[in-house]
């Protein structure tokens, strides 16, 4: 080796190792040398690579390392640690090649070692990053599911007559949806209900949600046809200018007959789907009453009345988009799937229905496109 080349072999930034094939070092640079803390003499002639390493170190390279090392006839880029004289360790990098002789038989092994210090500091500091944003990411959830939970009744109401069963499938952890369902007493007769789906998601939505729950609420009073209205008018008057909002909505009374076990339903629509019936005998119909306009798009829309009457085992589900329009690759659930399934519900429980659509959402795995809030009611199918 000429001084030149001794020169910029001693001084190169990076270690520079060779050894024999059994791995007795025969070269060491001064780079590497310093590194390890130790002079020339404790080091070559008188050490193994593997000496020069950590335990974990010593032992990955003799299971993994050197056996690779003589299959392949070079190892590269491999995370390995020095042991310091002062016992301190410093991360490395190491690439190995093996030089034949003329019989091709192993004759030495060059190795060169990198720095890993600036990697593994930098490998630390994103991990600590990625720690947090986790963290982070898992407090925003638990307030955004706190946050969802404020716009939802905390549990139904036991109505007399009528059993009630509802469910609420967020999309995603990550976001408020616009979802929304309550079922409340409005007198000593009749109770209100309503399901509906404010447009968007976000803050915005959440915003949107909890305006329209308290004012059905106060306009309950009214028939279903004039508190649809009243939302109407009050979403076009705030969001007319600027960011347009709106929802669609089903808004209905509940009466009990307890002579015949019977209750009347009267509700109205904004451009919500059409509520479910399922027949204690088997049959089922979508409700295609006339149906309003979405709510807060016009100033002035109309939302038509619609009666039906529940007998004992009759159950009327009402449910969002986000059911509908789930999908498993590009096929949607869609309608048709709905009304199959609930049919097989006829003559059960709300809560039994409700039960298998939300297991059927869940099915769709855990990000789908939007919402789901399921909410069914009915007359027992004892209750004469």
């Amino acid at each position: 080796m000429t001084d030149t080349a001794g020169a910029a072999y001693d001084g190169a930034p990076s270690g520079q190792l060779t050894t024999a094939p059994d791995g007795r070092i025969l070269l060491a640079n001064r780079t590497l040398l310093t590194w390890l803390g130790r002079p020339r003499e404790e080091v070559v002639g008188a050490l193994r690579f593997a000496d020069l390493l950590t335990v974990g170190g010593k032992l990955y390279h003799e299971t993994h390392f050197a056996p690779l090392l003589r299959l392949q006839g070079e190892v590269s880029g491999v995370a390995l640690e020095l042991k310091r004289a002062d016992g301190s360790r410093m991360p490395i990098l190491v690439s190995s090649t093996v030089q034949y002789d003329d019989a091709g038989e192993p004759q030495l092994v060059r190795t060169t070692i990198f720095d890993a210090q600036l990697r593994r500091a930098y490998e630390e500091e994103l991990l600590r990053e990625r720690q947090a944003a986790e963290a982070a990411r898992a407090r925003l959830q638990d307030a955004l599911a706190v946050l969802q939970q404020s716009l939802l009744p905390a549990t139904l109401p036991a109505v007399p007559g009528i059993a009630v069963a509802a469910d609420y499938h967020t999309a995603s952890p990550d976001d408020l949806g616009g979802d929304f369902y309550d079922v409340f007493a409005i007198d000593d007769e009749r109770w209100g209900f309503f399901l509906g789906d404010v447009s968007g998601k976000g803050p915005e939505a959440a915003a949107v949600t909890s305006l329209a729950r308290y004012s059905l609420r106060a306009a309950a009073l009214h028939d279903p046809a004039a508190a649809l209205s009243t939302l109407n008018v009050l979403l076009h008057e705030r969001y007319a200018e600027g960011d347009p909002r709106y929802c669609t909505a089903v808004f209905g009374t509940l009466r009990n007959d307890p002579a015949t076990g019977q209750v009347a339903v009267r509700f109205a629509s904004g451009g919500h789907p059409p509520p479910l019936l399922i027949r204690a005998d088997g049959s089922s119909e979508f409700l295609l009453s006339p149906d309003g306009t979405l709510i807060g798009i016009l100033p002035d829309s109309k939302f038509p009345l619609t009666d039906v009457t529940l007998a004992p085992g009759d159950l009327l589900l009402l449910y969002t988009d986000g059911l509908t329009e789930a999908r498993r690759g590009r096929e949607l659930y869609g309608p048709e799937a709905v009304q199959k399934l609930a049919g097989q519900y006829a003559g059960g429980s709300p809560a039994a229905l409700v039960q298998a659509l939300s297991e059927v959402v869940a099915g769709f795995g855990p990000r789908l496109a939007d919402d789901t809030a399921l909410l069914a009611f009915g007359p027992p199918a004892n209750n004469r």
